[in-house]
C-alpha cells in the first residue's frame, strides 16, 4: 500500500474549518457573537504553534456541547455546502486526483474534530479519514473530546494506530507523502519518507528549506 496524507486547513482547504463552523454557528444563532474574538485569538495561537493540543481540541468540541449528532447533522451539511465547498481550490482537487489515478490510499488527517470534518472527508472522495474525536454520552455531546488527540505528536500515534489496525506496519509510513501548511505538522512531516509543505507558515518553511522537502504553492483563487 502507498500513503498519501493530507492536512485539511490552510492544506487542501483554503481555509480554516474551525473558523468557517464557528463563523457559521455565530451567523446562524447558535452561539454569541462574543464567541468570534475567542475564536480568532485561538486559531492566532494555533498559527504560531504556541496554543497547547487539548486546550485546542476541546474549545471547539464545546461547540457540539448538549445538543444530538441528529439535531447537528443538517447544520454540517450545511456547512460544507455554504462554507467549505466554496474553498477548496482547483488545485487541491488536482492534487487528490492524481494521487487516486496513481493507485494511492488518500488518508486525510486533521487536528479538527470529526463532526465538522466527516462530511468534508466524504467531499473530498478520501479513503480515511482521521480527526479529533469527541465525545458522546447518553446521545448528546459532551462538549469534550476523547482519546488521543489528532494534533502534533498525536498525529503520529493516531497513523500509526490505524497502520495497526490495516495490519500494516512502519514501513508503510516511511514510503508514505505528507502534505501540510503548519508548523504543527512538524512531527508527522518528519515521521514520512517524502514530506511537501502547502503554502506552509514561515516556521514551516524554514524547516522545509533545511531539510530539502518539496514546497508547493496553490492558486487559492481558484474554485
Amino acid at each position: 500500500m502507498r500513503l498519501a496524507l493530507f492536512d485539511l486547513d490552510h492544506t487542501l482547504l483554503s481555509g480554516d474549518s474551525d473558523m468557517l463552523w464557528c463563523e457559521f454557528l455565530i451567523d446562524e444563532g447558535l452561539v454569541d457573537e462574543s464567541f468570534h474574538d475567542r475564536n480568532v485569538e485561538m486559531l492566532r495561537r494555533y498559527t504560531e504553534g504556541t496554543v497547547m493540543p487539548d486546550e485546542f481540541c476541546n474549545f471547539y468540541a464545546a461547540t457540539l456541547a448538549g445538543r444530538s449528532p441528529d439535531f447537528w447533522q443538517p447544520w454540517r451539511e450545511r456547512l460544507l455546502v455554504e462554507r467549505v465547498r466554496p474553498h477548496i481550490c482547483a488545485d487541491a482537487r488536482a492534487l487528490l486526483r492524481r494521487h487516486r489515478e496513481a493507485g494511492d490510499t488518500l488518508v486525510l488527517t486533521t487536528a479538527t474534530n470529526r463532526v465538522i470534518t466527516e462530511p468534508i472527508a466524504r467531499e473530498l472522495g478520501v479513503d480515511h479519514h482521521i480527526a479529533t474525536e469527541v465525545e458522546l454520552v447518553a446521545g448528546y455531546y459532551t462538549g469534550r473530546t476523547r482519546g488521543v488527540l489528532n494534533m502534533r505528536t498525536g498525529k503520529v500515534e493516531r497513523v500509526r494506530e490505524w497502520l495497526a489496525t490495516q495490519g500494516l506496519d512502519e514501513r508503510v509510513l516511511k514510503q508514505a507523502t505528507f502534505y501540510s501548511d503548519s508548523i504543527n505538522d512538524l512531527p508527522l512531516l518528519s515521521a514520512v519518507g517524502h514530506p511537501v509543505v502547502v503554502d506552509p507558515d514561515d516556521r514551516l518553511l524554514s524547516a522545509a528549506l533545511r531539510h530539502g522537502w518539496k514546497v508547493l504553492h496553490f492558486d487559492r483563487k481558484q474554485h
